[in-house]
């Protein structure tokens, strides 16, 4: 297999030190920049089988977001709030070399990203986002409101509620981390072929800051870069049909549906890469 020429640099962002990889040529009028968000509890690694397909034609951009990999935070506690993610997105966005890059978010890494594309800063630093098995916080909420007011809706809810357990489960004080060392990592690890370490311990953080306690969801940002939203089928954690509702405020959506697990991107990346290559899924 050939080996990635991988540069690494370390970025500040709010009391964080990301681990930053860079792969493929210098960014440039005919190399355009993807910058790839990995979702909880992987990191930059995730992405790896893909990067082999897109570092020969494409400037590409993968980090370890604050709960993971390389990257550490300073003082105690920490702050894993949505807020901090997104500038974290922009800091590394800022030292890309890039104008401008092609988004793309997996899991927790899409839902930084859908905040990120409603942040203003994203005004020709983002030319177009692609989102992976993981929804905007605040459509997510009006989903499920929608659906709570209407009886017929009651089992696409209900299904929804099912898929998404784990959320209460990770709220749980001292009980995730405890199943997490004693055997849920090396299930996940002998599944995803990868060690973690202890990245789903340290990735509890996102849970327990974002969703503790009710939360009136936000009315939406309208975003205008074009979006597209790849959904994997036979994915155990998100209905296919959280897509509904997105044009009303998305501009220009683009649903496409593939056949594959949550973690499609890992399990087929020439499948992912060929997708990010299409004509409009780069800047």
């Amino acid at each position: 297999m050939e080996m990635l020429n991988e540069r690494r640099r370390t970025v500040a962002s709010d009391a964080a030190e990301l681990a930053v990889f860079e792969f493929g040529p210098e960014p440039g009028p005919d190399v355009p920049t993807l910058l790839l968000v990995h979702g909880y509890p992987d990191d930059h690694r995730v992405f790896l089988p893909a990067i082999r397909e897109l570092a020969t034609t494409h400037h590409v951009v993968a980090y370890d977001t604050r709960n993971a990999g390389a990257s550490a935070v300073h003082g105690p506690g920490g702050d894993y709030s949505l807020t901090a993610l997104v500038d974290d997105v922009f800091a590394v966005l800022a030292e890309s070399g890039a104008e401008a890059v092609n988004l793309v978010g997996h899991d927790w890494g899409s839902i930084q990203g859908w905040a990120a594309v409603q942040d203003p800063r994203a005004a020709g630093r983002i030319s177009c986002y692609t989102s992976i098995s993981g929804p905007d916080l605040g459509h997510f909420s009006r989903w499920i409101r929608r659906r709570v007011r209407n009886p017929r809706a009651w089992p696409e809810l209900a299904g929804q509620l099912l898929r998404s357990w784990y959320v209460g489960a990770f709220l749980v004080p001292v009980l995730p981390e405890a199943a997490w060392r004693l055997f849920l990592t090396r299930r996940y690890e002998r599944t995803a072929k990868r060690d973690v370490g202890n990245d789903p311990v340290r990735g509890l953080a996102l849970y327990r800051s974002n969703f503790r306690g009710p939360r009136k969801p936000a009315a939406p940002v309208r975003v205008t870069v074009p979006v597209q939203v790849v959904v994997p089928l036979k994915d155990p954690f998100l209905a296919p049909g959280l897509v509904e509702g997105l044009e009303a405020w998305v501009d220009d959506v683009t649903v496409t549906r593939v056949d594959g697990g949550h973690w499609w991107p890992a399990t087929r990346p020439a499948e992912f890469a060929a997708l990010l290559r299409q004509p409009g899924a780069t800047p």
